[in-house]
């Protein structure tokens, strides 16, 4: 009887003990930088900083306008940029890498994926062979490196030190885990290299975008190749200064060809498209203001 008893004992501190790590692995985003929220403990400022968690990786993802405001806000919310798993820069637009300065003052080893594109502000690295024309008729002193440059050439980043992972085409950089490089062909943002993050979970894919800059539409087809569902859209549309049919067109496009399961637009999707996105999606549409807890699928 007694070892029978154990025996019980043993399996319910089991389950405690299971039910304790599920706790401590939470499948969220929370919102650290936006321009728009309802969090009085948490600064308002134009820019985008998002913390993934699933399957117990922690994602920071880009890292808003400026310092220090994410360093408030990343207090505020109770988060430990000192336990990271890696993080990504969606853009080089300084609203979404303004805050870098204090993310690697606090971890300035942690693993950065970054789009990679030609003399970029993360780094470049180029092979000497197709970087330059040569010509072997002019003397050694005219010549890039006396005529002998190394195989590769590296280009120097805005913060030297960094372990910045340059990713130019779609990645697989963990079981499950995608990240999708596009590059804008829209007037204002051409050729802006442009990361998103995409996550294969058993109700579909999360897919947080930064600015959309290569349009919305351009990295939903990337993404349904991944899984034909997309079971959750956060993150900026680029929709501030699209008239209103176009407005609507995005919102009808996603909810309709797409199929998106819920949306939760931020940042740069603007006022219009926030509306637009409600209307359309109902309970579907999920608040995403500073501040903001998303719930994700398990």
């Amino acid at each position: 009887m007694k070892q029978h008893i154990s025996v019980c004992a043993l399996a319910v501190c089991v389950m405690l003990l299971a039910g304790m790590g599920a706790a401590e692995t939470p499948n969220r985003v929370t919102i650290l930088y936006d321009s728009f929220g309802k969090s009085s403990s948490l600064t308002m400022d134009w820019g985008f900083a998002a913390l993934v968690e699933y399957g117990g990786k922690r994602i920071l993802f880009d890292t808003g306008n400026n310092s220090q405001i994410l360093e408030h806000n990343v207090k505020a919310a109770g988060v430990d940029l000192q336990k990271l798993d890696f993080v990504v820069m969606s853009h080089r637009h300084g609203d979404h890498m303004g805050g870098l300065a204090y993310l690697l003052k606090v971890n300035p080893t942690v693993k950065i994926y970054a789009p990679k594109e030609r003399s970029g502000v993360y780094g470049d690295y180029q092979p000497s062979t197709t970087w330059y024309r040569k010509d072997a008729s002019l003397p050694a002193e005219q010549r890039y490196y006396g005529g002998t440059p190394p195989e590769t050439i590296h280009m120097g980043a805005a913060w030297p030190g960094a372990n910045f992972q340059l990713i130019d085409k779609k990645t697989e950089i963990a079981p499950g885990l995608f990240l999708i490089a596009l590059v804008s062909d829209i007037l204002g943002t051409l050729e802006v290299h442009e990361l998103s993050l995409a996550i294969r979970t058993p109700d579909g894919l999360v897919l947080v975008v930064g600015c959309s800059h290569p349009g919305v539409e351009h990295i939903m087809q990337e993404a349904v190749a991944i899984d034909s569902h997309i079971s959750i859209l956060v993150g900026g549309l680029h929709q501030i200064q699209a008239p209103d049919p176009e407005v609507e067109r995005i919102a009808t496009v996603l909810h309709e060809q797409y199929k998106v399961g819920r949306v939760a637009p931020g940042h740069c999707t603007g006022e219009p498209e926030f509306t637009a996105l409600k209307r359309t999606f109902g309970d579907h549409y999920v608040y995403a203001g500073v501040g903001s807890v998303i719930e994700l699928p398990r």
